[in-house]
């Protein structure tokens, strides 16, 4: 049930092989001949797969016949949010998990009476899953950035969804794995004690995950990110990313336009951070 927050609220198909046919077969009977070549069926495991968010109409939990129009599958799953309204409250218990069709929306978590951003979840995003495992509690609060819409499904759903489309089961494994790995660079961040040195060390990382699925063709790379993803990276609040930042668009090493941001030499960056881990190391010995 999505309310209101309190109070302002701070992620081919293989081709079958034919044996050659004999002398007396190459020859077909008449009405073989007549008959025109049938063309082969697809498999749907084939076909090109659309977004997170599409096959769940493809497998409703009635039935495996085709699913229902978007409008439909909308109609009987989706929870439309605006701007500020509370999805989930950390330490509810959890019977739904959702996939962000439309908006933004951010996961906090309250650490010794302060809250803490986890991510900013934008569309394709599944979140709240782990309050399917064994009835667990709601592990964060999620805040809605914009106005959207979510699909909320339950444990049966999302299981068949799971069950009858590989292809999703694969793209959230992919999402859950993605995860485990910001969180492993959330802590190598955290390590450092320079803001300086954290901001450039999740941009480099940012960089390397946009040339990894973008292709490596310059020495530079390009990304979308607000400042306040960015700080949810790296732990600081808005203000202090902004002039860190602001410091490295001044030493040209990153452009900005609208929120994409764009670094046009990476290893001069990557040169950057080695520096600034020199000048800690040596403030350190002091």
């Amino acid at each position: 049930m999505i309310s209101s927050p309190e109070g302002d609220g701070v992620a081919p198909d293989a081709e079958r092989e034919a044996s050659s046919p004999s002398d007396a077969e190459r020859a077909p009977p008449p009405a073989a001949a007549a008959e025109p070549a049938r063309s082969p069926s697809v498999p749907a495991a084939s076909r090109d797969e659309p977004a997170l968010s599409v096959p769940v109409e493809s497998a409703p939990v009635e039935s495996a016949e085709p699913g229902p129009d978007p409008e439909r599958l909308r109609a009987r799953f989706g929870r439309p949010f605006e701007a500020g309204d509370v999805i989930f409250r950390e330490g509810e218990p959890g019977t739904e998990a959702y996939l962000l069709e439309e908006g933004r929306v951010r996961l906090i978590k309250k650490v010794r009476g302060a809250e803490r951003s986890l991510m900013v979840l934008k569309p394709g995003d599944l979140f709240g899953e782990s309050a399917l495992l064994g009835g667990a509690a709601r592990s964060s609060t999620a805040i809605a950035l914009s106005r959207g819409v979510a699909l909320a499904l339950d444990q049966g759903t999302l299981q068949n969804l799971v069950e009858r489309n590989p292809a999703v089961a694969m793209r959230i494994i992919k999402q859950l794995v993605g995860r485990l790995r910001d969180a492993e660079d959330q802590i190598e961040i955290m390590m450092l004690t320079d803001t300086q040195s954290k901001v450039v060390n999740a941009l480099l990382k940012l960089a390397q995950q946009s040339r990894a699925t973008g292709g490596a063709a310059s020495s530079g790379a390009s990304f979308a990110i607000s400042p306040m993803e960015l700080s949810t990276r790296v732990g600081l609040d808005v203000d202090t990313v902004k002039r860190a930042v602001q410091q490295l668009r001044e030493g040209q090493y990153l452009r900005i336009a609208d929120e994409r941001l764009e670094i046009p030499d990476i290893e001069a960056l990557r040169r950057l951070f080695g520096l600034l881990g020199l000048k800690d190391e040596i403030r350190g010995e002091q």
